[in-house]
Formats: C-alpha cells, structure tokens, sequence
C-alpha cells in the first residue's frame, strides 16, 4: 500500500493512502489546492515524516504517529476508515460530514470491547446525537464504544422492524415530487433536521394529530378542497412522525393494517364498511 503526504498550504499536513477521497472529495479540495510532498510504502518512514514536516512547516504536530493510528485495529470501510481503541470509535471525517459517511456504509459491522455494533439506520441517528468532535483536530469525531454498544443492545429490534416494513412496503410506498424517493423518508428526513425526533414525544404528536383532524372536519363541512388536501396532508406527516417517535416506522403500521382488512368481509350500512363478526 502506498502512503501519500499531502500539504493544504496554510490549512495543515496529513497522510492518506487514498488522496482523491481523502483531499479532494472528503475535504473539498481542487487539484490545485494541495501538493503532494512524499509518497512512499513504509509506513515507518511516512509516519516519522509527516511529524517532521509538520514542525517544518510550522503546523500543530500529530500526538500520534500515522502508523499507530492505522494499525491500531483499523478497520477498512465502504469510503473510510475508523480507529477503534478499548474507549472509543473514531471517524475520520468531521461531524458535518459523518452522516453521509455513515450512510454510504449501512451494513458494516465492527467488534469493541463492548460488544458488536453495526452501521444502521437506526443506529446512524444515535450516532449523530451522541459524536464528539475530537480535541486534536476538527477532521475527526468520536464516539463511546460502551455507551453505543449498550444502546444497540437494547435497540435494535428497531432496524429489524424496519427492514421488515421496507420489506413489505410496495402496497403502500410513494414517491416524493421533488427527489423521486420514498416521500416517508423525506418526511423523516425533514423532521430529523429539525430536532423533533430528539426533542419531540409521542404524546404532543398525538395533540397535534387531533388538531390536523380537526382541520380536516372543517374543511368537509366547508367543501373546501384545497383545505381538505393539506389537512390530509398534514395528518399524515403528524402520524409518521408519531410512529417514529414510537420506534415503528409508518410503512409497517400501514401493512400492519393493510393485511387485517384485506382479509375482511362485510357490507356498507348508512356509508359505512360494517365487517363481518
């Protein structure tokens, strides 16, 4: 493997063995705005000279040798590589940049003193509530490997009941206007960014779910269509955000439903569907 070391000029000096990601599409660089100082395949050597450039150059020097980062049980992802020590999990990337990463590696999985932890859905938003940026240097965030091992002990039902639900879902699935993916998702997506589900409850979703109804009832007495519409609308946002909050994506609470009535038989009486007993 041959090991690259690059220099921002006036940013800092960094070894990688994967210049084109590490540089340019992982920290916004042109080819350009770097230059390559030294390239060579012995970590040993790359790992002293990139301390010694970065006293040269007038740079914060490493605390850590390259080589002690990477052999210290690095595990080679998808587009990155994490650091696992006995304490903690570190991601080579900063937090504004980690959700994506860890989207581009759903499926991965790593072992840490802990326990086994796997790159989920569910597990990326505990993620992103619980990263730290580290104190040496900005590109990377961190996480506690017995805090993260002990939530997904006790929350992964989560990704099993939502991949049963992705699963299942063509009966019920529907696409957004304006990106052509699961409008269920661009709602989590869009409630997620905001702080609901880290801020929210079940309990003021559901208030707010009557005060949607309540619209809706408005707009049949009124025949206003438009109204009925967005009331619609925004009851079904009010209650995917509900089943989120209640750890069951929307998709499975509609097959769930889905499933029972397919099976029902009866007859309409006054305007409404009347099962049989």
């Amino acid at each position: 493997m041959t090991y690259a070391i690059y220099h921002i000029p006036g940013v800092k000096i960094g070894v990688t063995n994967n210049i084109k990601y590490r540089v340019e599409e992982q920290q916004g660089c042109e080819s350009g705005d770097y230059e390559i100082l030294e390239m060579s395949d012995d970590i040993d050597y790359i790992s002293r000279r990139e301390l010694y450039l970065q006293e040269r150059y007038g740079y914060r020097v490493d605390r850590q040798l390259y080589k002690e980062l990477f052999n210290n049980n690095f595990i080679e992802l998808k587009n990155m590589n994490i650091n696992v020590t006995e304490m903690t999990t570190t991601f080579p990337c900063p937090v504004n940049k980690l959700k994506g990463q860890l989207m581009d590696n759903l499926g991965m999985s790593w072992k840490t003193d802990a326990g086994d932890v796997i790159i989920t859905e569910a597990s990326i938003k505990w993620i992103m509530k619980n990263v730290k940026s580290s104190q040496y240097t900005s590109d990377r965030c961190y996480v506690y490997n017995k805090a993260f091992a002990r939530w997904f002990d006790n929350n992964s039902y989560l990704d099993v009941r939502a991949a049963e639900a992705r699963a299942n879902q063509k009966s019920c699935d529907t696409t957004c206007d304006d990106c052509g993916e699961n409008i269920f998702e661009c709602i989590r997506e869009w409630a997620d960014e905001r702080g609901l589900y880290d801020r929210g409850d079940v309990k003021t979703q559901y208030i707010k779910l009557m005060e949607e109804t309540g619209e809706i009832g408005r707009a049949i007495l009124k025949e206003d269509t438009a109204e009925l519409i967005d009331g619609i609308g925004d009851a079904v946002v009010v209650l995917t955000n509900l089943a989120e909050l209640a750890g069951v994506p929307i998709e499975e609470c509609i097959q769930e439903a889905y499933n029972v009535i397919s099976k029902r038989t009866g007859k309409m009486i006054n305007g409404t569907f009347v099962k049989d007993n």
